[in-house]
Formats: C-alpha cells, structure tokens, sequence
C-alpha cells in the first residue's frame, strides 16, 4: 500500500524543520500601488476621457471666450486706448473667467453616486489625486487658451511674431499652472456647499491677483515689441507663484478632503 502523502509545512518553524516550502504557484498575489506621478496620471486621464466624451465644459468655454473676445472689441474705442495697450488685459481677463468655468466641474463630476467615495477608498495617495485633477484641468485650460489667445490678436490685429508668440506661450503656461493649482484646491474646498459655483470664483480671485497682473504686464512688453528683458522679473513672479502653491496646495489636499 502507499504511503499518504505529507501535507505541506504550515509555518516558518516546518519549514525550517522540513527544508521544504509552499509551491511557486501557492505564493500570494502582491500587487504594487501605484506611486503618486502614476495615479495622477491616471486620474487625470479618467477626466480627460470623461471630458472627450461629453465635451460639455470644453464647448462651454470655448464659445465663452470667442464671444467676450468680440465684446470687447465692439465696445472698444480704438481712438482712446490703442490696441496693444488693451489686448493683454483682455487676454488675460478671458483667461480667468474662461478657466473658472472648467474648475468647478474637476470635483463635481464625482459627486455623482458617491463616486469620491470610491475614489478616497482606492489604493493610491491624496496628493495623487489632487495632482491628478490639477493636470486634467491644466490641460484643459491651455486647450481652452488656444482659442482665446489667437482670437483676441485676430480681433485687434496685434502681430507679435514667432518669437513673441513663443513667449507669449511660456507665460500662458506658467499662468496656467498658477490658475490651476489654486482652483483645484479651493473646488474640492467648496464642491460639497449649497453654492459651490458662486462661491469658487469668490475665494479664488484674490489669489490670482498676481498671476494675473504679472502675466498681464509681461504681455503688454510682448506686444508692444519692448525688448524681452522688461518681461523677465514678471516671468520670475509667476515661476515663483507656481512653485510656492503647486508645494503648499499639494500638502494642504489631504488635510482639506478629509473635512
């Protein structure tokens, strides 16, 4: 008769004792977290889909923008304030009314059927989840600037050449990124009040005053052709900006959702 088979060590002490262990195949799944540059990734790549398929907010702002472009230019008087004078400051008011409109919807798309919840619940770290809303919304701001900015030259005729519309670029950019970090912040703040989309652009404004400013005066030297040396303490201003609050807001997220 054969002799029954051994049953498999069942602690550290068999095995030891044995010198045997569990089969390969018996090892448990380990699946690794993603770190926080990946679920950022990944968050910001579920909006960005959600935003593709419905288009709603891109649409919204878009037509937004093309629309204050042509009011200000057919309430302009063009014997006052020339036109290179006035063009930066419309930019960059379109720029922040226009982003306002795509910040609020960042967190309140998941508010539907708890979907936070399920997001707050999954493996990955706070700060991947903030950063991850704030790149989809950076992407879709600049999307957005890519209307408004070649709509507002077209209206005022303002040409400001390749290397100026390089610069031009850069500090929408940098702008972009102030505007951004700051509106994810304070949408994810003010997602769950009654009225969360009067209250966004309320607490957020004042924030973006030197934003702004800064990218506006950099944006009058553009455009009026003055050498690029008088915009580069403005540039440095928004660099630092963008550098104190992607740090602060990121570290103040988790603190914040938690509430």
């Amino acid at each position: 008769m054969n002799a029954p088979l051994a049953s498999p060590p069942s602690s550290r002490e068999d095995i030891l004792t044995t010198g045997t262990s569990a089969p390969a195949g018996d090892a448990p799944d380990v699946r690794r977290h993603p770190h926080t540059l990946a679920a950022a990734w990944i968050i910001a790549r579920k909006d960005l889909a959600v935003e593709v398929r419905t288009r709603s907010a891109f649409l919204s702002a878009a037509v937004f923008t093309v629309l204050a472009a042509a009011i200000f230019f057919y309430t302009w008087d063009p014997t006052a304030v020339p036109a290179v004078d006035l063009a930066p400051g419309v930019v960059w008011v379109i720029f922040t009314f226009s982003g306002m409109l795509g910040l609020h919807r960042s967190f309140a798309g998941e508010l539907s059927d708890r979907a936070i919840d399920a997001l707050l619940g999954a493996p990955i770290s706070r700060e991947g989840i903030f950063l991850g809303k704030a790149l989809a919304n950076l992407i879709f701001v600049l999307a957005v600037q890519l209307v408004a900015v070649p709509a507002v030259l077209l209206f005022y005729n303002v040409d400001i050449g390749w290397t100026g519309a390089a610069m031009l670029a850069g500090i929408t950019v940098l702008a972009a990124i102030g505007l951004v970090i700051v509106g994810t912040l304070f949408s994810a703040m003010a997602v769950n009040t009654r009225l969360a989309e009067l209250l966004l652009p309320v607490i957020t404004l004042p924030f973006l005053v030197p934003v702004v400013t800064a990218a506006a005066q950099a944006t009058v030297v553009i455009m009026n052709g003055r050498p690029i040396a008088g915009a580069v303490a403005w540039v440095r201003l928004l660099a630092a900006f963008d550098l104190v609050f992607v740090v602060a807001c990121t570290l103040a997220y988790p603190f914040t959702i938690e509430r």
